[in-house]
């Protein structure tokens, strides 16, 4: 299929976006400290706003070469929403003048980028059509999060997240199983979960952190770091469900870095994923757990 749009690769997106049109508003990640991702670490991956009228004429040029057929857009790189909310709007505006078939349109967002952005000014967003942000929380804990270069803290991403549920745009928020190690490993899951319980997002998803580049990077700020085996990372897990108190989350535990599948509602489906991970705990060899060479990023 020839997408008449300049993409910059690598191209990242959330697993649930498989079916979206990817339409790059920015290249990289205005952050890009963060010492566990390696999602724009690479050199053309430098972060820069595309300027308007090129993104403006991919509007234009897809739709008139895809039509209908994109029914879902998804504002990339690794952080859309730094862009100022006039900007935003226009590249909006023009999505729903030539693509009026496209029901949803979702990015990455930064906690940081909601810092200058008002609850009012995210209503606008909604209003012109930004249904979903991804927000990496990666943890609720202010160490581990120093540890790892986020350049966030508990409060800031409370502030984000709330802001976003005030403008009634969903959020869909990523912690990291095991981004503690074995020594902050308590506190990252019940901080995290207790960062969910006062945010209650519409949604949430497990990852395990994960190197596929090495560690280099992430140890030169967390030395200390030792990794989880497999049993800690379903403890981690348990203590972290289990501190859950969720009115209607959906949850997801699915993404190929995680050894164990999970899947529900929370806190509805607790009982039932808690059941999941200490069966899983108790006898792994008896677990349908995703093989080794089957899991990465």
């Amino acid at each position: 299929m020839n997408i008449p749009i300049r993409y910059v690769e690598p191209v990242f997106r959330p697993p649930s976006e498989a079916q979206s049109l990817i339409l790059p508003v920015t290249d990289g990640c205005s952050w890009n400290k963060c010492t566990f991702c390696e999602m724009y670490t690479a050199p053309q991956k430098a972060f820069r706003a595309r300027g308007e009228e090129e993104v403006l004429e991919a509007i234009r040029a897809t739709a008139a070469s895809l039509g209908e057929r994109v029914r879902r857009v998804f504002l990339a790189d690794g952080d859309a929403l730094v862009l100022p909310t006039r900007r935003l709007l226009t590249i909006l505006s023009a999505i729903r003048e030539h693509m009026p078939w496209v029901h949803r349109v979702s990015s990455y967002c930064l906690a940081r980028n909601l810092a200058r952005k008002s609850v009012d000014e995210l209503r606008s967003l909604r209003q012109a059509g930004l249904a979903m942000v991804y927000l990496g929380a990666e943890s609720g804990d202010d160490l581990v999060l120093e540890r790892v270069g986020k350049g966030e803290t508990f409060a800031s991403t409370r502030s984000a997240l709330d802001k976003l549920g005030e403008a009634q745009i969903s959020r869909s928020v990523m912690i990291l199983n095991g981004l503690g190690g074995k020594a902050y490993s308590e506190q990252h899951a019940e901080n995290s979960a207790q960062l969910m319980n006062l945010t209650q997002p519409e949604y949430l998803s497990t990852l395990v952190v994960s190197f596929p580049a090495g560690e280099a990077r992430f140890r030169a700020g967390f030395a200390q770091w030792e990794a989880l085996d497999q049993t800690a990372l379903f403890a981690e897990m348990e203590r972290f469900v289990s501190a859950l108190a969720l009115r209607r989350t959906v949850f997801r535990s699915d993404h190929a870095s995680n050894w164990l599948l999970l899947k529900g509602t929370l806190n509805m489906d607790k009982p039932r994923l808690l059941a999941e991970i200490r069966a899983a705990m108790a006898n792994p060899a008896g677990a349908p757990l995703r093989p080794a060479w089957a899991r990465g990023l």
